[in-house]
């Protein structure tokens, strides 16, 4: 049965499928800790396993050439016997096969999983005689094993091993023949490494065994390792989840002086950044708003006001274009000030320092009738943005205009004190209020002696000249004109 949408007969509603969600992510998600523990132990086990792997193997391996130089010395000793022999009884060689093994087996010691034995005579290829040193401990020994002897006995190899269900022989044989006859006797010396290999398993059991409990005593401890180091990780990632516009204090404390630290502080760094940059921001918003509400007010008002006559009509046009006027310059300087938080407020350059004072002093005469004096001028090469120390010179040159009457003096120059330099306006106003002077370079503060004089500007041209020499690292001062007035000093290391 076809399902069909309501007024579109004939046709087929595909099948709705949802969206992961963020909680299913989170739960399909596996931890960086987790994570690190299982790679752990996947290396160890593959570690400790190969370990046990590999000491099992030279164990079989020793195991092996063990028997193989024990199966050698054995055959090699009555291949030395058989030729240089003689029989006690008679004090000559032997000529009986059956003898000279029997009195060859009497005077041996084997080990507990060797077995050496003597077969003798010939009815097809199975011997017709066994002569057996002693009883060993194995499940079947080889002179118990009738098919097993046939197939020693019938070999035409020297050495080789013997595969059957109750275990495996490694065996060596020297053929015995009459003088002048047949192969009818042979000395076979068999090892049954069961034993030796069942050691070397219990080895590998046992090793598998320690390297599980090693396996579970690092789990532990490498959670509790995995968690301590990744505690900073965990501390980034709550903080991050905190963090919000309002609330950019947040920091991480730093231990140590390692990775996670080092992240640690990089991470507070950025939200030192972004605290600086939301502040800016805010700053921003708030000095525009404020500032720009008394300039729209006006207009407001003023148009609001505006009548019919023609003289009262060409006032408010003039009011209302100087306040839209002063909007654009703090408007200019605000995003000015916001510009100053950027890296590349400033692009330093060689600048021979005497050229630069000239050049403001001749800008700076056409602000106001003065008595404009060029001071003493430092002869060097420096490194900084000429347009901004010029820009930061000419509104120090304007706030001392404002600041004096036509005729006073003011003084600009620059000198230099070893890497250090400075660049200075001196007026001969009335100067600065003490209580004045940790103010003023502040957005919106001006002097007590000047607050409320017309064309004063909004307060940011002091903020501007302080932006513009730490953007250069330096910084900007007030100090005391001799014989009265203000000295504003810009000083660049």
């Amino acid at each position: 049965m076809t399902t069909t949408a309501a007024g579109a007969p004939g046709t087929t509603v595909p099948p709705t499928t949802q969206p992961a969600t963020t909680a299913d992510r989170d739960r399909l998600r596996i931890s960086a800790r987790v994570r690190i523990l299982l790679w752990l132990l996947l290396v160890m086990a593959v570690a400790l396993a190969s370990v046990a792997a590999t000491t099992r193997s030279i164990l079989l391996r020793d195991t092996d050439q063990r028997i193989n130089g024990l199966l050698t010395q054995e055959a090699g000793e009555f291949a030395n016997f058989e030729e240089q022999g003689f029989d006690p009884e008679t004090g000559r060689p032997f000529t009986d096969p059956g003898r000279l093994l029997r009195v060859f087996l009497e005077r041996q010691y084997a080990d507990l999983d060797e077995e050496l034995i003597g077969l003798v005579g010939r009815q097809g290829t199975v011997p017709t005689q066994i002569i057996q040193q002693r009883e060993i401990p194995v499940a079947l020994p080889l002179h118990k094993d009738a098919d097993a002897r046939r197939r020693i006995f019938g070999s035409p190899d020297t050495t080789g091993t013997l595969h059957r269900p109750e275990g495996e022989i490694r065996w060596a044989k020297v053929a015995v023949a009459r003088y002048g006859g047949e192969p009818e006797a042979a000395f076979v010396v068999a090892f049954h490494p069961g034993r030796e290999k069942a050691r070397a398993d219990e080895v590998f059991r046992v090793l598998l065994a320690i390297s599980g409990v090693a396996l579970l005593m690092t789990t532990g401890i490498a959670w509790v390792v995995a968690g301590r180091i990744l505690k900073p990780v965990r501390l980034v990632r709550t903080t991050a989840a905190q963090l919000t516009e309002q609330d950019l204090t947040r920091r991480i404390p730093v231990h140590g002086h390692d990775d996670v630290a080092a992240l640690a502080e990089t991470f507070n760094a950025m939200l030192d950044r972004l605290e600086r940059a939301f502040a800016t921001q805010r700053r921003f918003v708030d000095d525009a708003s404020h500032e720009l509400r008394t300039p729209i007010t006006i207009v407001r008002g003023h148009l609001e006001l505006m009548g019919d006559d023609p003289a009262e009509r060409e006032e408010t046009v003039r009011l209302v274009t100087d306040e839209l006027d002063r909007m654009s310059r703090i408007v200019e300087d605000l995003l000015l000030l916001a510009k100053a938080e950027r890296p590349d407020f400033v692009s330093p350059e060689p600048v021979q320092l005497a050229e630069l004072t000239a050049d403001v002093y001749v800008k700076a005469r056409t602000l106001g009738e003065r008595d404009w004096r060029l001071a003493e001028v430092a002869d060097r090469e420096v490194l900084l943005d000429p347009q901004r120390i010029t820009q930061a010179m000419v509104q120090l040159a304007q706030n001392a205009v404002q600041h004096t009457a036509p005729g006073q003096t003011i003084r600009i120059g620059s000198r230099a004190d070893g890497p250090r330099i400075e660049l200075y306006v001196a007026d001969s106003g009335p100067g600065v209020q003490p209580q004045d002077a940790e103010v003023i370079f502040e957005r919106f503060r001006r002097g007590t002696a000047r607050r409320g004089v017309r064309g004063s500007g909004a307060g940011l041209g002091l903020s501007i000249v302080k932006a513009i020499a730490e953007g250069h690292g330096g910084r900007v001062g007030l100090r005391d004109t001799e014989g009265g007035g203000a000295t504003f000093v810009l000083t660049l290391d």
